[in-house]
């Protein structure tokens, strides 16, 4: 009996319709990428499943450790093939179970029965399965709701599929099925997050950081391109963009008054990211505001940042407070990345007080007595561009 296959089951993206070949080539594409390390998987897509086939059964193993963080999988299972046979079902079956500790574990049999021509309906193999079942392993307790043990058995007309253990899947769809978007990630807790809830809704993107040396330190921009290692576990490749906003920032520190500073900063930051955007393709802009959470994140406020720009600003988080958001962080893995104690472009410029209802027209007045358009058009095209996933000690000599 050979554990050398995994059957994955699609999740949301079984409802596209006529556009479900696109989700399940852009999944194979991302399951494809996430595995490629694993050198004897072999992969095959149906239109309600797909199977990986592995030689070595510790790249089984590992894949079965990579494929939960990667959206668009509702749900899969290691599974061993046997003819389509009542006497081949029930000899493998025992052999599986034979794998799995089950003294004092309840279970269930579960039968799918594409096969119509099949011998027994489903009602009937279940019986005939679960009686075979039991008088092999006496200490199994039956159990119809939630069952430790779920013994599952495929039926298709050219082989059938058991497995005894399922595991979830990140749910959502297949990262890059719905657009591109660009991301600013400022180092903190919050816009990882973002990204990441993005990312569960099928949409790629591209990173933009704002440094400020040396005001920020090395180690700040450090812990960014570590959020970005982070997010590219949940199955994209992810471009960094890093602005030099030094004397954008201090230009804007001397000619705003204090309270306006941070709503006119921000509004820079969009045109910054607005420009980065054409030049990547992407749709949208994706932020970590969650309303009412800071200042510059009033109703108010978000309604003079978005004036500067006419495209979409995808908010995720915007009804969600602190608490989930560090729940999020904490599973997803950035939570301990983003408390490191470096300070980013806006903590360092914080002013004492902020305006929590900033006028449109009295932030615009006060940016009208500097050329800040042509500030933002030179900082974005001094942008650093790194993919620090994929940086390694020869890229760096290459670079050099």
């Amino acid at each position: 009996m050979n554990w050398n296959t995994i059957l994955i089951r699609y999740g949301e993206m079984s409802l596209k319709g006529k556009n479900k070949s696109k989700f399940i080539r852009k999944l194979k594409a991302n399951i494809k990428a996430a595995l490629s390390d694993l050198g004897t998987v072999t992969m095959r897509a149906e239109r309600d499943r797909m199977f990986i086939y592995a030689e070595k059964p510790e790249e089984l193993d590992r894949a079965v450790e990579i494929l939960p963080s990667i959206f668009g999988i509702q749900s899969f299972s290691p599974i061993v093939i046997c003819e389509p046979t009542v006497e081949d079902i029930k000899e493998t079956s025992l052999k599986v179970l034979g794998k799995t500790e089950t003294a004092g574990k309840t279970f269930k049999v579960d039968v799918k029965r594409t096969d119509k021509r099949f011998p027994l309906n489903t009602g009937e193999l279940q019986q005939e399965l679960g009686g075979h079942v039991l008088r092999a392993f006496p200490d199994l307790i039956v159990q119809m709701k939630k069952p430790e043990i779920l013994l599952y058995v495929e039926i298709q007309q050219e082989a059938a599929y058991i497995s005894s253990h399922t595991y979830k899947g990140a749910g959502g769809m297949p990262v890059g099925s719905n657009g591109h978007s660009l991301l600013l990630l400022s180092g903190g807790i919050d816009s990882p997050v973002a990204g990441y809830m993005m990312m569960k809704r099928g949409v790629s993107f591209d990173a933009i950081h704002f440094a400020s040396p040396p005001f920020t330190s090395d180690l700040a921009l450090e812990k960014v391109e570590d959020i970005v290692r982070q997010l590219t576990k949940f199955g994209a490749v992810i471009r960094l963009h890093v602005i030099p906003f030094t004397e954008l920032q201090q230009a804007i520190v001397k000619q705003v008054p204090s309270n306006l500073s941070m709503t006119t900063t921000r509004r820079m930051m969009m045109k910054v990211a607005e420009q980065v955007r054409k030049d990547t393709n992407s749709l949208g802009l994706i932020t970590g505001d969650s309303l009412g959470q800071v200042a510059s994140q009033t109703l108010e406020s978000l309604t003079a940042i978005n004036e500067v720009t006419n495209t979409p600003i995808l908010r995720p988080l915007i009804a969600m407070d602190k608490l989930e958001i560090i729940q999020i962080a904490e599973k997803i893995g950035t939570y301990d990345i983003s408390i490191r104690p470096y300070d980013d472009c806006c903590t360092v410029f914080t002013p004492p007080s902020n305006k929590t209802k900033p006028q449109v027209e009295k932030v615009a007045y006060y940016e009208s007595f500097q050329e800040f358009d042509d500030m933002v058009t030179e900082v974005a095209s001094r942008r650093v561009t790194t993919i620090p996933s994929r940086q390694t000690e020869e890229d760096f000599e290459d670079m050099l």
